[in-house]
Parts: structure tokens; sequence; C-alpha cells
């Protein structure tokens, strides 16, 4: 009886050996690194030069307001000898008034900011999505992770998807009519 089951476990042992390296041989798995291809693609470029539109002109704002503050400062500073303490109290309060007006404006533009990118993001992620779903189907790939945080830390070349994704998504996007410079 122990003879028997041996053998029997030696059989399982190797049907089950050829079935994991015969499921091994049929599992494919893709790579792709999408903040390269974001920002490699043409609709990810504009979306680039959009956002960094908007921040220049945010960052102008922010900026006349820094050095308003700033002189605000340096006049408080040349005064506080010879201002009354009321009125020096005033000017110190109109001055963290501000201080705050601006900080609250800053928390805003960014956030403003972080709002925008993803918005242009998440668009072109949701396109690329559709193309990596077609090449995973079509070229039989069992799985396709990002490579970013996936934790992937090495893949050879002809695993990483990123080029075939950004030209097939800049491809189809001149058919759709996106993709164009503005």
């Amino acid at each position: 009886m122990g003879f028997c089951r041996i053998v029997v476990l030696a059989l399982a042992t190797f049907v089950l050996a050829n079935a994991a390296s015969t499921a091994d041989a049929q599992v494919k798995i893709g790579v792709v690194d999408l903040q390269r291809a974001i920002n490699e693609t043409e609709d990810g470029r504009q979306a680039k030069r959009r956002l960094t539109k908007l921040f220049e002109e945010r960052q102008k704002k922010l900026d006349a307001a820094q050095n308003s503050l700033k002189s605000q400062k340096e006049n408080i500073e040349r005064q506080q000898d010879v201002l009354s303490e009321d009125a020096l109290k005033k000017k110190v309060g109109k001055y963290q008034e501000d201080l705050m007006a601006l900080q609250t404006e800053y928390v805003d533009y960014q956030r403003e900011l972080s709002t925008k990118e993803a918005e242009l993001t998440k668009k072109i992620l949701d396109k690329m999505q559709g193309i990596l779903r077609r090449i995973g189907q079509t070229d039989g790939y069992t799985l396709i992770v990002e490579a970013n945080e996936g934790g992937v830390v090495w893949v050879p070349s002809n695993l990483d998807l990123t080029d075939v994704l950004i030209q097939r998504y800049n491809a189809q996007a001149k058919k759709s009519g996106g993709g164009k410079k503005k």
C-alpha cells in the first residue's frame, strides 16, 4: 500500500510539474511606462504645454503678491521705531492677513493645477488603457503591468510596450483628429 502511494504521489508530481511548465510557456507579460508614454505622445505634450502656461500665469500673480508682501514687511521694519503701538499693530495685522491670503491663494492654485493635470491626464490614460487592452488581446499577453507602480526594477526591451503604445496612441489620435498642435 505504501508503494502505491509513492507511485501515485510521484505521478501526480510529474503531471503537475508538466502542467506548470506548459502554463509557464503560455504566459506572456508586457510592461509599460505610462508616465513616459503620456509625456511622449502629442496629446501629452500638448497637455503639458497647457499646464505650463496655466502655471506661469498663476506664478506671475503669486510673484506680484509676494513682492507686495516683501515691500510691506520692509516698510514695517523701517517704520517700527517711529510708529505708534496701534499703528504698528494695524500694519503687522494687515501684513499677516495678506500673508495668509497669499498662502491660501497658493494652495488654491496648487489644487487647481492638480485637478487640471488629473483631468487632462485621465483622458489620455483612458485612451491608452483601451490601446493596451487591444495590444494584450491581439498579441496574446496574459498580463500588462505599469512599470513604475508595479515595482518593476528591470525588464528586457522586448517586453517593454511603451514605444508601441506611444506609436499606436499617436496614430489613433491622428485618425480621430486628436494630437494636433494648437
